[in-house]
């Protein structure tokens, strides 16, 4: 990591995405404004996401923002779990409102409603929709794309005649999940089950992908949730199943959100600024003009119609035609991460060739014109590839697996913080007791992440108390 990032990882962090005109701060408390950069990487989110959603015939619909605060108080877990973040409408200009609406936090309890409408026979399922839309939730501390009071996401909403084929979709959510965010995002993940403190309110089972960021702390990439009966209970959602009779359907939500730009920040930016791998990058190539471009119209004029050859290749192409210097220009593009720059001038001009640069390699490379559509596509592959694998080797350098005590904990955090080192993920041992997990999070501000599915070992005893433990679970500080 850079000396800022060592020193002040936040500081690091929202200095970054503003050099980088990613966002800006609203005057809505805890709300940013997406510039286009930023909300480019959403599309690109969304982009691969819809791939997996069409795949599977799951379509995309849209629900009101508002929710009467009575189909709220249906789900008494559910409305409890949300209650000190809701952000609630009660008058329309002079008059109050005869039932108060909140912003929406989630969408169960409305989908809910809707699905009782909508099922009636064992025919009408699965029921399967999804929902791109922003949520509401007033955070206590914000920060840009990871927590904020207004944030966008996908949350998909299934309903089914089994149990069986409710969990099955909740698995191969969670699958998607992982699969978008470590192969488009290059970012691995650890897969696994929340703790029961931790799940999602009014569901039965919550499942996650977590991943660690460069300073060690966590993020929750997305979650998938198994409701069982309980929201179709709470909304009456029944159909007639095949041997005519009336039985609750088994439900499913799941969702990742626009804190999944913030992880792509966090996990591969560089003391230079954003490191964007090629899948989401709003500008994969950047083609700069070099030496004294303005007085040899060929070389922009070569450069347009380099950049149209490789739009026609679906690549994100861009001209840097400002009068900026050279210099100038490398260090804001670098800044912006942009995966690969193209400068070229006069000499390249004449010798039929480019200068390219990778956005994380320090070596610049000579390449030939007629060779150089076949360069992007392989370079941009290796970097992809490269970047994953980067994040993967320092995930593992920063794995704890023999802390068995909380001493031994504590004396970890102090060490990591007295040599300037990062604290990490920690596998414990947990006896499955809610005491064991607040001790831990009071005691050295750690959380527990999920039960991973594989863990690389079984811990056999439980970090606090000393008992057998029930499960082998991953803490650490998270965002």
């Amino acid at each position: 990591m850079s000396n800022l990032q060592k020193e002040d990882f936040s500081k690091w962090y929202l200095q970054t995405i503003q050099k980088a005109d990613l966002m800006d701060y609203s005057p809505v408390r805890g709300c940013i404004i997406f510039k286009p950069d930023g909300y480019e990487l959403w599309e690109h989110i969304q982009e691969d996401f819809n791939k997996f959603l069409r795949s599977e015939d799951i379509r995309n619909v849209y629900f009101p923002m508002l929710i009467p605060k009575h189909f709220l108080e249906k789900e008494e877990e559910h409305v409890e779990g949300f209650a000190p973040e809701l952000p609630w409408l009660t008058r329309v200009g002079d008059e109050e409102l005869e039932e108060p609406y909140a912003l929406r936090p989630t969408s169960e309890t409305l989908i809910g409603d809707a699905f009782s409408n909508w099922i009636n026979s064992y025919r009408d399922l699965p029921l399967e929709i999804n929902q791109w839309a922003n949520v509401f939730r007033w955070e206590k501390k914000t920060m840009p794309f990871l927590r904020t009071s207004e944030f966008l996401w996908q949350e998909g909403h299934t309903a089914h005649e089994t149990e069986e084929n409710a969990r099955a979709r909740t698995m191969s959510a969670l699958e998607a999940y992982a699969d978008l965010i470590e192969n488009t995002l290059a970012i691995p993940v650890y897969r696994g089950q929340k703790t029961p403190s931790e799940r999602f309110a009014g569901a039965v089972d919550t499942y996650s992908v977590e991943a660690m960021m460069r300073d060690g702390k966590a993020v929750q990439a997305g979650t998938s949730h198994y409701l069982g009966n309980n929201f179709a209970q709470a909304f009456d959602i029944k159909f007639l199943n095949r041997n005519n009779e009336h039985e609750h359907v088994y439900t499913t939500s799941w969702g990742i959100s626009t804190r999944l730009i913030g992880s792509l920040i966090m996990v591969h930016g560089d003391e230079k600024g954003l490191v964007m791998p090629p899948k989401v990058a709003p500008t994969q190539v950047i083609l700069i003009p070099v030496g004294p471009w303005q007085k040899n119209p060929a070389i922009l004029d070569k450069l347009k119609e380099l950049q149209a050859t490789l739009r026609a290749k679906g690549l994100r192409v861009r001209i840097d035609e400002t009068d900026n210097s050279p210099g100038y220009k490398f260090n804001e593009w670098e800044l912006k991460g942009a995966p690969l720059r193209i400068e070229f001038g006069p000499r390249d001009l004449e010798n039929n060739q480019v200068v390219v640069k990778m956005r994380d390699l320090d070596d610049k490379e000579t390449v030939a014109l007629d060779d150089l559509e076949a360069y992007i596509t392989e370079a941009m592959d290796v970097m992809q590839k490269r970047l994953y694998e980067s994040a993967a080797a320092r995930y593992k350098e920063n794995e704890h697996y023999d802390i068995d005590t909380l001493d031994q904990l504590k004396e970890h955090i102090a060490k990591s913080k007295e040599e300037g080192e990062v604290p990490g993920f920690v596998l414990i041992g947990w006896d499955g007791t809610e005491e064991t997990e607040a001790k831990i999070k009071e005691e050295t501000g750690f959380t527990t992440r999920n039960i991973p599915f594989n863990p690389p070992v079984e811990k056999e005893v439980d970090i606090v108390s000393g008992k057998p433990a029930k499960h082998t679970v991953w803490i650490a500080r998270a965002y």
